[in-house]
């Protein structure tokens, strides 16, 4: 049997909704072969001092030739890099690996606040890392810190940024208006020439950990599978937002996409 094989490059979430988990859940759900490199561990609590762990960057850079030389690529995705210094390892590594799949979701800060990319990291994110993506998927505020703007207010605020970013190398710019305030939940994708909103019901929901996660690692896949870039954005679209109308709540404070919703709920 023969499945597309697709690897995550980003943080481990302790809590189980983002991050390198988020992304192997849904991986499964789109029947791709899912493979992992943990750049960090993100354990954030009230009980120990330290939240973020960054791994050493021989193994971040063994469990990538890992996945190469024993699998192989179709498609892959990158995460929480956090540090300057990972970023550049894996940029470099994937720009060896002359995979064309690269899905750069410039993870900034998580839904708890967490700060997941250093300030002295973005100028290399977006001068090595994004030039290398098939699509970038930056939401409103990394779209700002990106571009050092003024975050988008208006879906035609997000189109301007959308064109700006694509100035930055990646072939597609998808910008995420998850949090756009007073309109319905739409995302600008741009191709470097024509501009194609994706919109759907605004759910009303506090519990959207992982929602990015789970959007980039959807496209990663359907990329993987076949699929346009358009096609497969829209199809992700489609996932993440069933994921977060059937959220989990665990009754202390942000919960859960929900990453079986697609298939349990229709089922």
């Amino acid at each position: 049997m023969s499945i597309p094989k697709v690897l995550t490059i980003a943080g481990s979430a302790a809590q189980g909704s983002a991050g390198i988990q988020a992304d192997l859940k849904t991986f499964q759900e789109f029947n791709v072969y899912g493979m992992s490199a943990v750049t960090a561990i993100v354990a954030n609590n009230k009980q120990t001092e330290r939240g973020i762990f960054t791994q050493p960057m021989d193994a971040i850079e063994a469990q990538i030739y890992a996945s190469f030389e024993h699998v192989g690529v179709d498609a892959l995705k990158t995460g929480m890099l956090f540090t300057e210094d990972i970023i550049k390892k894996v940029a470099g590594l994937i720009k060896a690996s002359e995979v064309t799949n690269v899905v750069v979701d410039p993870v900034m800060i998580g839904k708890m606040g967490s700060q997941l990319l250093k300030d002295e990291a973005i100028e290399t994110l977006t001068q090595e890392l994004v030039p290398l993506a098939k699509v970038v998927t930056p939401n409103l505020h990394e779209a700002a810190r990106m571009l050092q703007c003024e975050v988008p207010e208006t879906p035609e605020d997000m189109k301007v940024v959308a064109r700006d970013l694509y100035h930055l190398g990646a072939e597609y710019v998808l910008v995420k208006g998850g949090s756009l305030k007073g309109y319905p939940a739409v995302d600008m994708l741009y191709d470097g020439s024509s501009i194609t909103e994706l919109e759907t019901e605004r759910v009303e929901t506090i519990h959207t950990s992982g929602a990015g996660c789970t959007y980039s690692a959807a496209i990663t896949a359907e990329l993987a599978n076949g699929y346009s870039v358009e096609e497969a954005v829209r199809r992700a679209k489609s996932f993440v937002t069933s994921a977060i109308r059937h959220a989990l709540s665990f009754d202390r404070g942000i919960g859960s996409t929900y990453h079986a919703a697609h298939r349990v709920i229709n089922d």
